[in-house]
């Protein structure tokens, strides 16, 4: 990459670092106690020393979690194995590397995992999407499906995920807060894309022979779907009106020419944030194990909790289900019910303990 691009980059980040950490209106909340205890559940942890974690996938038998700098690390029998399944080469940029990971639906057969990985090309950032095959915890193939996905420094989106469709979604964030590529339907940039599992287009996609799925994104960070099949995305906002949007094909979603509220044009924001709290995987979890009171989760990197809340209701409805371990990035679903979780205080903006980042189970 251009050596002004990485200088830029740098002196950026820095000036992010300092603005937050002084400002006296919205500073980033210290970590709190753990608030485990008033909701009846407890907290394993399965591993540590995790290095800038950005994605889980959970199986049957393994935990896969990716870590930022290019490694795929292995959970098996709630140990961390040695040895990564996978080490690629990522650009090295501040919110950019291996991102998302996705299991295939039918992994238990093909054993077919996807990630997110951003890299450098003449000196320009790109994206693109890589199909493993993993066999016995070790890489047996692995090829691009998927490519030319535009980059950042900042805002690379990177999320993946599987609908109730079995299409390959993918989460794809703006090249910067001043371009209009995210209006644009011919850019892959600033969009949530719809994939069949090898990569091409499904027929039935809103726009022609597009992978676009729906558009005008900053920087997408999770998705997932209620029990009736209603998607629902969260999004990065610049520093405020942080948004959960429910996705519907076709439609646009405002960034960067509107934020939040909806007009004929674009679609509002079912919950807004201002200030932000950055959230990041989200899911809707229907299970008795935790006896939760509202369906829809959420991890937050700046406010540090996992939280559950009503959508209908608001921020009214919103509750904690774990705090005390600084910023959280990611959390799914296990088979079993549990919730698995994984700390980011290792991404540059956090303040890490000696073990950190960790890998969290929470049960009852």
């Amino acid at each position: 990459m251009d050596k002004r691009l990485r200088i830029a980059g740098i002196i950026g980040a820095i000036i992010f670092s300092i603005a937050v950490l002084t400002s006296p209106d919205d500073p980033i909340p210290l970590p709190e106690p753990p608030s485990v205890k008033s909701q009846n559940i407890s907290v394993e942890i399965l591993a540590e020393n995790l290095d800038k974690p950005r994605s889980i996938a959970v199986t049957d038998e393994k935990i896969f979690v990716t870590e930022k700098n290019g490694r795929i690390r292995v959970i098996q029998n709630n140990e961390l194995l040695d040895e990564p399944l996978a080490t690629f080469r990522p650009a090295d940029v501040f919110e950019g590397g291996l991102l998302g990971i996705a299991i295939h639906p039918d992994f238990k057969n093909n054993h077919f995992l996807y990630v997110f990985l951003t890299y450098e090309e003449n000196g320009s950032l790109w994206n693109k999407v890589i199909k493993i095959t993993e066999s016995d915890n070790k890489l047996q193939d692995a090829m691009t499906i998927f490519d030319k996905i535009p980059g950042s420094v900042f805002t690379n989106g990177g999320f993946l995920k599987f609908g109730p469709d079995e299409k390959l979604y993918v989460g794809t964030g703006t090249i910067s807060d001043s371009s209009h590529l995210p209006q644009e339907l011919n850019s892959l940039a600033g969009k949530i894309l719809r994939l069949n599992d090898d990569g091409t287009i499904p027929q039935d996609n809103p726009f022609s022979d597009s992978p676009v799925y729906s558009y005008g994104f900053r920087n997408p960070q999770g998705i997932t779907w209620d029990k009736t099949g209603n998607m629902y995305v969260a999004e990065l906002g610049p520093e405020k009106n942080d948004e959960i949007n429910l996705i519907k094909p076709g439609l646009n979603f405002g960034w960067p020419e509107k934020e939040c509220s909806g007009t004929e044009e674009f679609e509002g924001a079912v919950m807004c944030y201002d200030p932000g709290i950055e959230p990041g995987g989200i899911l809707f979890y229907y299970e008795d194990a935790l006896a939760l009171e509202h369906s829809f989760v959420m991890t937050s990197l700046r406010a540090s909790n996992l939280y559950q809340l009503d959508l209908e209701e608001g921020l009214k409805s919103q509750r904690s289900i774990l705090s005390g371990v600084g910023r959280i990035r990611d959390a799914v679903e296990g088979t079993d019910g549990s919730l698995y979780v994984i700390t980011s205080n290792t991404d540059g903006k956090g303040f890490p303990d000696s073990m950190d980042d960790k890998l969290l189970r929470i049960l009852k």
